[in-house]
C-alpha cells in the first residue's frame, strides 16, 4: 500500500474514488462550541443508502480529550443545537410524528427530553440572557383570495379538486413549491417547556432573532414596510417589547439590513447591511448602532468582500465574521475601529457536490472558535483554532475510514490573465488519481453556478467523480465570481455573459499551453449559471468534442417571467422589465446563438425546477433536435434546481454527463 500526504492529511492508494462511495460520505453542519470551550455539538449529516436521503444526527465531541457520542438515542432527524449561556443544556430541535418540535438536553446528566408541543417547525432557536426562555419563528397560516364558494357536490361524488387561487407575489419557492399563504412570527416559550407565546403580528415576515440583555426585548430583521412585496430588496432591524409588544423600528434606509448580535453589555448592536445601487452584487458591510438605533456606524473593516456570520468577542472588544477570500471561506475578527485580523481558513466543505462556499462557526467565551472545516480531499469536519493559536486542528475526522483509502485526484490551484483586459483570474485543477505527467488528457471545463458565487479549494465529490473517469477538470473562477472585490463580482451588471466567456476560454487555452489537456479532447459543462456558461460557449466555438448544459437558462425573456425569482431580475441583472428591453434580454439569451452550435449536446435538467424551469432547457433540446445537432435530454424525475439533492441523483447527473462525453472522447 502506498501512503501519500496532501495537505497535511495522510491517504493510502488503495482504490480510486467511485460513484458509490458517494453514500459513505459524512460531514458536519452547524458546530456549536460550549461556553467553556470544553464540548462542541455538532450535526452529523450522513447518506441515507436506503431511503435515497440525508440523515441529520447530532453530535457532541470533549475537545480535550476527544470523548464523542451521540447527544441523543433517537433515531430521528435532529438540527439547531444551541448551548444555554451557562452551558448546562442544549436546546435543540428534532422529527417526531407529529412535526418537528423542540427538545432540551442536560449535560450533566446527559438526559433528554421533549419540552414543545408546536403547531409548525421552529426555527432561528435562541436562548434569552437569563437561560429561563427560548425565542423562536414558526409560520403562522394566512388567507388567500378567494373568489367563488365552491358548489355543494353530492354524498360520495367524485369531482376535480378545487382551483388553487393566488394573489401574492412570491407564491412558489424553488426546492418546496408552492408555498402556503402566511407569514413567520416570533414566538417565546419557557426553557422547561410550555405554551409559545406569539410576539409578532401583522401580515410580514420575520427574522434573524437577537435578545437584548435585560430579557425584555427581541431584536428582529423584517420589512414592515407599506408594498413590502414589491420592495423586496429592502429591509430593516426593529425591537419588540415583550411585555406591551410594542414594535420599534432602529433602521431606515434603502437596503438590507439584518444578521443581528447585540454586545456583551447589551449597549450595542451590530448588524449587517448596504444602502441598496440596485446592481448586480454589492458588498455586505458591517456596521453599529446603540441599543435604540442612535449613533450608527460602519466599521471601516480594511477587506473588499461581503461579510457574513457575524458575533460578539465575550470581551466585546470586537466581532467575529466569515468572508470568502480567492475561493476560500475563512472567520476573520474586527475591534471596533476596523483593526481586522484572519483567524481561520477553509471554512465549508457542506455542499456536498460542486466545490462552493458556506459553513459556519461559533466562538467560546474563551476565545476559541470551533467551525466546519474543509480541504479538497475531505468535505467539513469539526474544526477548532484556540485562542492565540493560527493552526486548526480537526476534532474529528469523520471520513478517515473512507477517504484515507482512496486514491483522490489531487487538486493545484492556476492563476492566468484574461485576454480582455489582462485581469488575473483564479481556477483549480483536478488530476485523474494515477496521473502521468508524460501524457496529455481529455479536458471537462467545469463552470459554476450563480453567477454571483465561487468555487474554492473544497472537497468536491462530483469534480473526484470525473478526474476517477480519467479526465483532467479545469474550474475557474471567471469576472462576476465573489471573493475577489466588489468591482470584480459586479462586472456582470447588465453584461451577462460578456467577458466571462473570455475569462472561461482563456483557462482553457492556459491549459492546452501547459501541455496537460489535448487540444482535440475538450468538453464543457456547468449547471444553472453554469449552463448558461456552458449553452453560450457552444454558441461562440465549436473547440469542445461534446457538452453537458445543465439546468440552463436559454432565454432570459421567458424565463424572468417564469421563474419563482421572476420578480427579481430587471434593472439588478438586466436594465428595465423585458417588455420594456426585448432586445437587451434577448442579446444576452443563449438561444439566440443556437445557429451556431455544432457540438454534441446533453441537456439535463430537474422536472420540478422552478428557478430555471424545464421549458428553457427544452428550448435548447428541441432547437437543436429541429437542427439535427446530436443531442439528448435528460429529465430528472421529483429534482428542483438543486438536481443532485438525492444521492442517487448525484451519481446518475455524473455518470450521465461522463457516458455523453466519453461517447465523443
Amino acid at each position: 500500500m502506498i501512503l501519500i500526504i496532501i495537505g497535511g492529511d495522510i491517504y493510502s492508494q488503495d482504490k480510486p474514488f467511485t460513484s458509490m462511495d458517494v453514500f459513505d460520505l459524512e460531514w458536519v453542519t452547524d458546530p456549536q462550541i460550549s461556553p467553556d470551550g470544553n464540548h462542541i455539538v455538532y450535526v452529523r449529516n450522513a447518506m441515507d443508502i436506503m431511503n435515497d436521503g440525508k440523515k441529520r444526527r447530532i453530535w457532541i465531541v470533549n475537545t480535550n480529550n476527544g470523548e464523542h457520542q451521540k447527544l441523543s438515542s433517537d433515531d430521528v432527524n435532529e438540527g439547531s443545537p444551541r448551548w444555554s449561556p451557562d452551558g448546562k443544556r442544549i436546546a435543540y430541535v428534532a422529527g417526531t410524528d407529529e412535526g418537528a418540535e423542540v427538545f432540551m438536553y442536560w449535560v450533566d446528566t446527559r438526559t433528554n427530553a421533549r419540552i414543545s408541543q408546536l403547531k409548525s417547525s421552529p426555527g432561528s432557536l435562541t436562548w434569552s440572557p437569563d437561560g429561563k426562555h427560548l425565542a423562536m419563528t414558526m409560520f403562522v397560516k394566512g388567507k388567500e383570495l378567494s373568489l367563488v364558494r365552491p358548489p355543494s357536490k353530492p354524498e360520495g361524488a367524485k369531482w376535480a379538486p378545487a382551483p388553487r387561487v393566488t394573489s401574492r407575489l412570491k407564491h412558489e419557492a424553488d426546492g418546496s413549491g408552492y408555498m402556503q399563504p402566511g407569514h413567520r412570527h416570533i414566538f417565546v416559550m419557557p426553557a422547561h417547556g410550555g405554551t409559545p407565546e406569539q410576539i409578532t403580528d401583522g401580515d410580514y415576515n420575520h427574522g434573524g432573532i437577537a435578545w437584548s440583555n435585560d430579557g425584555n426585548e427581541i431584536y428582529f430583521s423584517s420589512n414592515r414596510v407599506e408594498d413590502w412585496e414589491h420592495n423586496w430588496r429592502n429591509s430593516e432591524i426593529y425591537s419588540v417589547n415583550l411585555e406591551t409588544k410594542e414594535i420599534a423600528t432602529l433602521t431606515d434606509r434603502m437596503g438590507p439590513d439584518r444578521s443581528i448580535a447585540v454586545s456583551p453589555d447589551g449597549s450595542m448592536i451590530a448588524y449587517l447591511g448596504y444602502d441598496d445601487r440596485v446592481q448586480t452584487y454589492q458588498n455586505t458591510l458591517l456596521y453599529t448602532m446603540n441599543a435604540d438605533g442612535s449613533d450608527k456606524k460602519q466599521i471601516p473593516v480594511d477587506l473588499d468582500q461581503g461579510i457574513s456570520n457575524i458575533s460578539w468577542a465575550s470581551d466585546g472588544s470586537g466581532i467575529y465574521f466569515t468572508y470568502d477570500q480567492h475561493g476560500n471561506t475563512k472567520v476573520g475578527m474586527t475591534n471596533l475601529d476596523g483593526d481586522f485580523k484572519n483567524i481561520a481558513n477553509d471554512v465549508g466543505g457542506v455542499s456536498i457536490g460542486r466545490p462552493y462556499g458556506g459553513g459556519s462557526y461559533s466562538v467560546s467565551k474563551g476565545g476559541d472558535v470551533a467551525f466546519t472545516y474543509t480541504t479538497p480531499y475531505h468535505p467539513s469536519e469539526v474544526g477548532l483554532v484556540r485562542l492565540g493559536d493560527s493552526t486548526a486542528t480537526k476534532v474529528v475526522d469523520l471520513n478517515e475510514d473512507l477517504l484515507g483509502k482512496r486514491n483522490l485526484g489531487k487538486v493545484e490551484e492556476i492563476w492566468y490573465k484574461s485576454s480582455f483586459d489582462g485581469r488575473d483570474i483564479q481556477g483549480w485543477i483536478v488530476y485523474p488519481p494515477d496521473y502521468d505527467a508524460s501524457r496529455k488528457y481529455p479536458l471537462i471545463v467545469e463552470n459554476h453556478g450563480g453567477p454571483i458565487a465561487n468555487y474554492g479549494d473544497r472537497f468536491s465529490p462530483e469534480m473526484q467523480l470525473y478526474a476517477t473517469a480519467g479526465y483532467v477538470v479545469m474550474y475557474p473562477n471567471p469576472r462576476g465570481s465573489t471573493s475577489y472585490g466588489e468591482e470584480f463580482a459586479n462586472l456582470l451588471y447588465h453584461n451577462y455573459p460578456g467577458q466571462d466567456y473570455n475569462d472561461v476560454m482563456d483557462g482553457v487555452d492556459e491549459m492546452v499551453k501547459k501541455g496537460i489537456v489535448s487540444e482535440d479532447s475538450l468538453f464543457v459543462t456547468g449547471g444553472s449559471a453554469g449552463g448558461i456558461m456552458t449553452a453560450w460557449i457552444i454558441g461562440k466555438n465549436d473547440r469542445f468534442r461534446a457538452a453537458a448544459v445543465v439546468k440552463p437558462v436559454m432565454n432570459w425573456i421567458s424565463k424572468t417571467l417564469v421563474a419563482d425569482n421572476y420578480f427579481g431580475y430587471a434593472n439588478s441583472r438586466f436594465p428595465d422589465q423585458p417588455w420594456e428591453n426585448f432586445e437587451g434580454y434577448w442579446g444576452f439569451s443563449p438561444i439566440s446563438l443556437v445557429a451556431n452550435v455544432k457540438t454534441p449536446t446533453l441537456v439535463m435538467v430537474g422536472m420540478k425546477d422552478l428557478r430555471t424551469p424545464p421549458s428553457e432547457a427544452k428550448q435548447l433540446y428541441h432547437a437543436l433536435k429541429i437542427r439535427k445537432v446530436e443531442t439528448a435530454l435528460v429529465e430528472i424525475p421529483e429534482a428542483y434546481h438543486f438536481i443532485s439533492n438525492k444521492p442517487s441523483q448525484l451519481i446518475t447527473k455524473i455518470e450521465h454527463i461522463v457516458a455523453w462525453f466519453d461517447r465523443y472522447r
